[in-house]
Formats: C-alpha cells, sequence, structure tokens
C-alpha cells in the first residue's frame, strides 16, 4: 500500500520552474513520508533528559548513535562499529548483556512540505516495535507504552494538533525490550538469542497526511470460477474515517485498470466506515478472462493494481493504490487422511524451505532481493515464515512478483518453557487474558497489514503446539472479519483441536542426518507422505569460502569449538551424527578440503533425494518445508546457501530435484520416475538411462520413448537386477524432447551395500543406522583436467556467462563446482545463478553451463571463472 506522490512531484516542479501560484488547487491534500534515514540512538542511562526535552527543537543528539529504521538496538550499534565482526569466530558472546536491560532512546527529524494543506489530518504509524514504546512529537507525549506493546503490533497515532506542517518536526521513542514470558520476537534453536533481545523499532515508521476524511485497508477478495478459470468476482473494500468535527458527504472512487467504480458515504463526525463494493451491485467487478496469479512453475504471477480516492464536493481528500493478484487457494484432506493444497483449483505440492530475518533483522531490500531469485532458482514454490515476518512488505511484494507461496504464522518461540521465558503447559507459555488479547491483536494488525499479498497462502496461527481454545476462537473471530479467504491451521503439527479438528498436518522430523532413502522408506514420521511442515537431513555445511568467513584460520580444522558454536543449539549442538555418516559411507576424511568436498557431496545427495521423494508421491505427499531454507547468522545447520549468500551442494541439489520437467531415480523401488511440475503437458520424450560400474563399464544402457501429462509423477522404468556391478557405482539418465534438447538431466553414485535404518528406534529428531553404504571407492577416483571455454555477455543489469567443459579422460569428472570470481579481489561473486552445478561429467563429454550474476556485484572488476571438483584438477 502506497501512496501516491504524483501532485507533490508536480507542486516541486512548479515551484523549481518559478510557475506556482498560490491557490488552493495546488495544494496536496495527501502525502506520505518513511522516516527512514537520520535516526540517532542512545541508552537511557546515558541520557538526562526528559522524553519532551529530548523531543524538542533544540535538543542536542550529537554525541547519539546514527543509524535508520528499521533498526534493532544491537543492529544500530554493529553498524556504528561500536561492535565489530560479531559472527566472527565467537565474538558474539563477548557482547554484554547489561547494557540492553534499560530502555533505548530512538530520535528523528523530519520536515512536512509546506505543499501539504495545514488543515488536514496527520497520523504517525508504526509498523513494529519490539516490545513497547512511549513516544513524544514535537515535545508532546502522543503514546504511552501500555497503549503500544507487542512484537506484531502495528500503531496508527492521530497527531494532527502536533505536528508541525510545513515545518520540521521532531519525533523520539523511548523502546523498552520484551521481559521473559511475553509473546515477542524469537530465534527459538535457529541460533543464539541476540543480547539486545531484538530490542527497538524493527519495522518502518511513516508519516501520512491525507483530508478530513482518510482511506485505510484497502481489500480486493477474488472469488475464481475454478471450473472453467475464465472468470472471476472481486469485492472491494476499504476503511475510511471523518477526522473532523463535521458530518461529511463525499464520494469513495475506485479503478481496477479501466473499470471504475464509486459509492456515495456519509460520515458523522469522527467516524470510521468499511464501504463495500460487492460485485452484485457493481458489474465492472465482474472480470471475464482474468489474467490469474500463478506459482512460476504453474503459470505467471500476474498482478492487478487497485486505485482508490475520496473526494468531497469534488476535491480529493485521500487517495491511495494497492497491489493485488487474482487467485484462490483452497486446502483439502487427502484419502489418507492428510492436509492439501490447490492453487485456482489445480492441485500444488507444497516445495519450500523454513525462511528466517537476518539476526541484527537488518535485511537490505538487495539482499531480499537475491534471496526470494534464489528461492525460484531452486524451482522451490513456497517460504514459510514462522515467527519473524520481515521488517517491510520488500519480501512480500518480491514474493508476489515472483510466483512463491509464503505461509506464514507464529512461532514455537511462545510454546516452550526454555525459550518463552514462562511456565508453559499443552497450550504453550500464552495463558493471561493480557496476553492472549494481545497475540489476538496483533494477529489481527498482520492479517490486515498482508492481505492483499497473492503470495500469501496460509495463516498458521500455532506452530508446535495449538493455541487454547478459548485463544483460538478469538484467532478465529478475526480470520472470519479480516480475512474469510484463505485456508488456516492451528498448528503446524499435527493436532486434534477442540475447536478447528484434526490439523491434519505432520512435523515428525528428522532434523538430523538421515540418509537419502530415509524419504523413500520411512511410512511413519518424516518420509514423502503428508504434508510436511519442517524436515530435513540436518547439518549442511558451508562451502569453504564460506567456512572462511566466519571460522578463524586457527580453528578451521580440525573441527574445533568454534564450529560448535555455529552448530545449532540444544540437541543440535554438535556434528556427530553427520560426521559419522560421513566416515561410515565417504570414509574418514583427512584434510579441510576432504571434508568439505564429501560434506557438500552429502549436502547435494541429501536435499536432492528428499525433494524427489515427496515428488514421486504426490499427492499422497502434499508439501514438503526444508527446515531451514536461509540462515539468521553464519552456521553449520539447516540451509540451503549461508548467510552470505553462497549456494551449497544443497542448493543445487534442491535445484535439481525440483526442476520443472524432471527425471529422477526411486531409491525404495529402484526404479526411474517422471515428473512434471507444470501445468502443460510434456510430450514426445525420449529417457535414456545408463549404468556404469566405477570403472565406467556401460553395465545397463536403455531409451525408452515416453510422456507425460500435467502435474503428475510417473514410473517409466524399473530397473532389473544387474550382474558384476562394483560396490560402487553410477546411474546416469537425460530426459530429451523431440528436438534432441535435454530437458533434464540427472546422476547417482549408488552402493551394493544399502543404508539400513532401525525405525523402532527413531526419536522426533532422527532416525538411527545399522548399516551404511559404502562409496569409499569415491576416494579413488583418478583426477581428470577438463577442458574449459566461456563467453561473457553484459546486460545493463546482468553479468552473463557461457561455460563449455568438457572431459576428454577415460574417467568420470565427479562433482563438478563452477565459481564466479572477481579478478581484483579474488572473492567469489555473490548472489550467483548457475544452470547447475556439483554436477558430474562422463568420460568424453562436452556439456555448457550457463549462470549470471549481477553487474554491481562485480565492484567494477573482470570477472574470471574457476573450475573445481572432487577430482578435478584444473
Amino acid at each position: 500500500m502506497r501512496l501516491k506522490t504524483s501532485l507533490l512531484k508536480s507542486f516541486l516542479l512548479a515551484l523549481i520552474t518559478g510557475l506556482f501560484i498560490s491557490c488552493g488547487t495546488h495544494r496536496k491534500p495527501s502525502f506520505e513520508l518513511t522516516l527512514h534515514k537520520n535516526w540517532a540512538i542512545q541508552s537511557s542511562d546515558s541520557v538526562d533528559a526528559t522524553g519532551d526535552q529530548i523531543a524538542s527543537a533544540d535538543f542536542n543528539a550529537d554525541n547519539w548513535y546514527k543509524t535508520q529504521v528499521p533498526t534493532t538496538v544491537l543492529g544500530a550499534l554493529v553498524h556504528d562499529s561500536v561492535y565489530k565482526d560479531i559472527f566472527y569466530g565467537q565474538n558474539l558472546k563477548k557482547i554484554p548483556e547489561k547494557p540492553f536491560t534499560v530502555p533505548w532512546w530512538y530520535r528523528t527529524a523530519f520536515n512536512i512540505p509546506e505543499s501539504v494543506q495545514s488543515e488536514n489530518t496527520v497520523n504517525l504509524i508504526f509498523d513494529g516495535l519490539n516490545f513497547r514504546g512511549d513516544i513524544w512529537l514535537n515535545g508532546k507525549r502522543i503514546a504511552r507504552s501500555d497503549t503500544t506493546e507487542g512484537s506484531f503490533s502495528r500503531f496508527s497515532i492521530d497527531v494532527s494538533e502536533v505536528a508541525n506542517v510545513g515545518g520540521m518536526n521532531y519525533l523520539s521513542a523511548k523502546i523498552t525490550r520484551p521481559e521473559p514470558g511475553e509473546p515477542r520476537l524469537g530465534f527459538v534453536d535457529w541460533n543464539p538469542t541476540p543480547p539486545d533481545h531484538s530490542m527497538g523499532i524493527w519495522r518502518e515508521v511513516h508519516v501520512r497526511v491525507s483530508g478530513p476524511v482518510a482511506i485505510s485497508h484497502p481489500f480486493v477478495k477474488s472469488d475464481v470460477d475454478t471450473a472453467t478459470l475464465d472468470h472471476a468476482d472481486l469485492t472491494v473494500s476499504a476503511q475510511v474515517k471523518n477526522y473532523s468535527s463535521d458530518v461529511i458527504n463525499g464520494t469513495l472512487h475506485g479503478q481496477i485498470e479501466t473499470r471504475k467504480f464509486s459509492q456515495q458515504v456519509t460520515l458523522q463526525p469522527g467516524e470510521s466506515k468499511v464501504v463495500i463494493f460487492d460485485p452484485k451491485d457493481y458489474n465492472e467487478l465482474r472480470i471475464d478472462h482474468p489474467r490469474l496469479w500463478w506459482t512460476h512453475e504453474m503459470g505467471s504471477p500476474e498482478l492487478y493494481h487497485l486505485d482508490l480516492k475520496f473526494n468531497i464536493d469534488e476535491q480529493l481528500s485521500d487517495e491511495m493504490d494497492q497491489a493485488f493478484g487474482i487467485r484462490e487457494v483452497t486446502d483439502y484432506v487427502t484419502d489418507e487422511g492428510h492436509r492439501g493444497y490447490k492453487l485456482n483449483g489445480k492441485k500444488i505440492l507444497i516445495k519450500g524451505g523454513g525462511w528466517t530475518d537476518q539476526m541484527l533483522l537488518d535485511n537490505t531490500p538487495e539482499n531480499l532481493e537475491a534471496q526470494v531469485a534464489y528461492a525460484r532458482h531452486m524451482n522451490l514454490n513456497t517460504l514459510r515464515l514462522e515467527g519473524f515476518w520481515g521488517s517491510s512488505s520488500k519480501l512480500y511484494d518480491l514474493c508476489d512478483k515472483n510466483g512463491i507461496l509464503i505461509m506464514v504464522g507464529y512461532s514455537a518461540q511462545w510454546e516452550w518453557d526454555g525459550v518463552y521465558g514462562s511456565k508453559a503447559d499443552e497450550y504453550g507459555g500464552i495463558k493471561s487474558l493480557h496476553d492472549m488479547n494481545l497475540a489476538s491483536s496483533m494477529l489481527k494488525d498482520q492479517i490486515i497489514w498482508l492481505r492483499n499479498h497473492p503470495s500469501v497462502f496460509l495463516w498458521v496461527y500455532g506452530s508446535d503446539k495449538t493455541p487454547r481454545p478459548v485463544l483460538e476462537k478469538e484467532y478465529l473471530d478475526i480470520l472470519k472479519k479480516y480475512d474469510p479467504t484463505r485456508p488456516y491451521a492451528a498448528a503446524a503439527k499435527e493436532h486434534d483441536s477442540k475447536v478447528t479438528g484434526p490439523t491434519r498436518m505432520k512435523m515428525r522430523g528428522p532434523y538430523d542426518y538421515v540418509p537419502p532413502s530415509y524419504w523413500y522408506v520411512d511410512d511413519q514420521y518424516g518420509g514423502a507422505f503428508g504434508f510436511n511442515t519442517e524436515t530435513g537431513p540436518g547439518p549442511v555445511i558451508p562451502p569453504i569460502e564460506g567456512l572462511k568467513k566466519f571460522i578463524p584460520a586457527d580453528s578451521l580444522w580440525p573441527i574445533s569449538d568454534t564450529w560448535i558454536y555455529h552448530s545449532s543449539r540444544g540437541q543440535f549442538k554438535n556434528l556427530d551424527r553427520y560426521n559419522n555418516a560421513m566416515d561410515e559411507r565417504l570414509g574418514k576424511p583427512e584434510s579441510l578440503e576432504d571434508y568439505e568436498r564429501k560434506a557438500q557431496y552429502m549436502n547435494y545427495e541429501g536435499l536432492r533425494a528428499m525433494f524427489e521423494a515427496f515428488e514421486a508421491n504426490r499427492f499422497s505427499s502434499t508439501g514438503i518445508i526444508q527446515w531451514m531454507y536461509n540462515s539468521a547468522w553464519p552456521k553449520l545447520w539447516w540451509q540451503l546457501y549461508g548467510y552470505y549468500l553462497i549456494p551449497n551442494g544443497g542448493f543445487y541439489g534442491t535445484q535439481k530435484a525440483c526442476e520443472p520437467v524432471h527425471i529422477q531415480y526411486n531409491y525404495k523401488t529402484n526404479a526411474i520416475d517422471l515428473i512434471n511440475n507444470t501445468l502443460k503437458s510434456a510430450n514426445d520424450l525420449k529417457a535414456r538411462v545408463r549404468v556404469f560400474d566405477f570403472d565406467m563399464n556401460n553395465k545397463f544402457d536403455q531409451t525408452v520413448n515416453t510422456e507425460i501429462t500435467e502435474n503428475i509423477s510417473k514410473q517409466i522404468l524399473e530397473l532389473p537386477d544387474i550382474n558384476g556391478l562394483s560396490k560402487t557405482y553410477f546411474v546416469d539418465m537425460r530426459l530429451r524432447d523431440k528436438s534432441g534438447n535435454t530437458i533434464s538431466s540427472n546422476f547417482y553414485t549408488l552402493s551394493t551395500q544399502k543404508d539400513l535404518l532401525i525405525p523402532e528406534q527413531s526419536t522426533w529428531y532422527m532416525t538411527p543406522q545399522k548399516q551404511f553404504s559404502d562409496k569409499t571407492m569415491l576416494n579413488t577416483l583418478p583426477d581428470v583436467k577438463l577442458q574449459e571455454s566461456h563467453e561473457f555477455s553484459m546486460d545493463a543489469r546482468k553479468q552473463k556467462v557461457k561455460v563449455t567443459l568438457k572431459n576428454p579422460s577415460d574417467n568420470l569428472a565427479f562433482m563438478v563446482r563452477l565459481k564466479l570470481i572477481r579478478s581484483g579481489d579474488g572473492e567469489m561473486v555473490v548472489p550467483i545463478f548457475w544452470d547447475d552445478n556439483y554436477f558430474s561429467l562422463l568420460p568424453g563429454e562436452e556439456r555448457s553451463i550457463e549462470g549470471y550474476c549481477l553487474k554491481k556485484d562485480l565492484k567494477g572488476q573482470q570477472p574470471q571463472i574457476k573450475v573445481e571438483g572432487w577430482n578435478i584438477n584444473n
């Protein structure tokens, strides 16, 4: 939601060119300013002044720490170099907590230009404080901490009597951090708790000026004819409020592209009213041939814009516009009793990862853009947000544009004694009437804020537990009133709510290492059935370039306490199961470099198998959320790329598994499956499958003519028993279209000695093994030198590259990795977008890989290609 500034721009242009004439038609009735820059903060222990004094024009804050908002207190101090390299080694734990036990002051000054009519209404809007604040404007207190509490609360304060229109305004806020047992922001066991407990103004602050009547909370509800997808009805609503002391008769005008509609409105003094445009009464809102919003693999994420204006006697009082998408999301229950989802009437397999904001809550727009682009590049269609929902609407805007679904929900932070800070029961820690009212109010604020985003497909108002029944009833009343268009869930875990019945979700683990076959053969815990809302094969070690950014050189090898400090917390504060599996399956590593290449292989095969298993079992399996997608700080667990945006082997294993049309090996059936993630049939396909022994002797070679309809998986070939296979052997498969173009290729390293599980000893986080597959022969692969050539090209924004590699040897080139390097500083360029990576080349094979980076990330230096790999000697 944004206010238009065209009138302000027109006024400024007129002023500059000397054409301004002082008359009412040139005065701007509406205006919005986001207070991002020119803030300063200081500890209350260091300030001997009252709020009235701090919010006055003559207060001197020169010795305060300079910052921008949004920011936490710690974030501001880090960016002001009070604390340096806090994620390097174990520096974070050296930061004392005492400075953050007292409130901190935030202060800024801003101008409301003379072009804004002085008689207009001025509202000051806080999108998020953590946890409560006392607020002053121009020396007057405008809000007290007992009315401005809650991490997810949004506040709009009428400051019309206090604001200085046509001059400078001085704003100050005294922010107090949350106490144990309050429903606050938190990272659970993903990483250490920041010492300031994320205290601060963590979301945006806006000044919004309107005429006597202001518009807020626009909402476009779409009802799609899912039988034909050729018609949709739109219901448009918005709240209007009369801030004057007069009765006002006005008109609310709406426009969606060329479609216009309006409604006369009468407002008593101080009255708020929700104005509804029902398609039954407004034919303009009955849309034939709508451009529907789809996830990127199913179609195009089309967006529309709603323009709203409120006129009084044909004079503009307020205006705003709102982006939205026309789409319909519903849920269903499978024959096996699991929850599934449909987009525009089509079943969709949810494939995503668990999102976290950065530890200092300081994601930049560029950082968010890169991370959402990574999700699309990996062919994922969903991000799950638990407890952190972004410091602005930027994440949601990007997902809207890129066709990525968002599963929004409250955090397990509030449900367990160890992290919440007060005694929890079967319903968690939110017990008191005050806390339940606060949690309900926060949910309402978030729903109103986010409900127009087509990317948001599900509200999850519990995580590991369901809310207590009285609270859940409040949540349901809010959903019914403010957004009846989306499915909801009482928990991300399977529970039988006393209010809404079975959640039909699944959260049975694992969270630690399991072998690739686990996802196919397990039928009790985290295997490929139902909707697994969080799970994964545990540690995902960053590439060596990432490790060196946060682990000091003297701690890099052997694995040290610093490594473990950057593991997760609690049960996951170790790498024991992961390292044991590496030793058993691949051989004990002899160096950091050896550990690294084996780690990236384990990352790749583990994540690929997990997503492929859910693909193979669609729609008995309805969804899989990798725990986690990204990282709040540099770590060794639960990530598809690291804090520094360096993709790991799991990134490319995921990308491979989730490609639009895909060929894959099934660990359970010893067969080849074909997957179609799109809504288009693929005909006239040829699938070639070959099995090689370790010396690359071809032991099986068969081509299958096949086709596949939309949005399904099917088996196309069962591998026979093959005599004479070495203990470690390989399966290579290529899928080509009728023109002979390769649309999917896949390569597996398998063993005649299988991974065997002990399912009866499974826990909530892992299933132990009694036998490991033996792939130690990989350590004897001969070195291969690849022939490499490349072509660079550039457009206005991207540096593009095409790399051609040829394996001239008689040996396998295993786990080939491409990197783009800056020539001047030798640093790896990120974010980076390769079509494929960590791939293998057969003897004599030639292959071209394309990729790109953003031109700005070259920092004016020349790009260079570097080729690495398991046995690559380039």
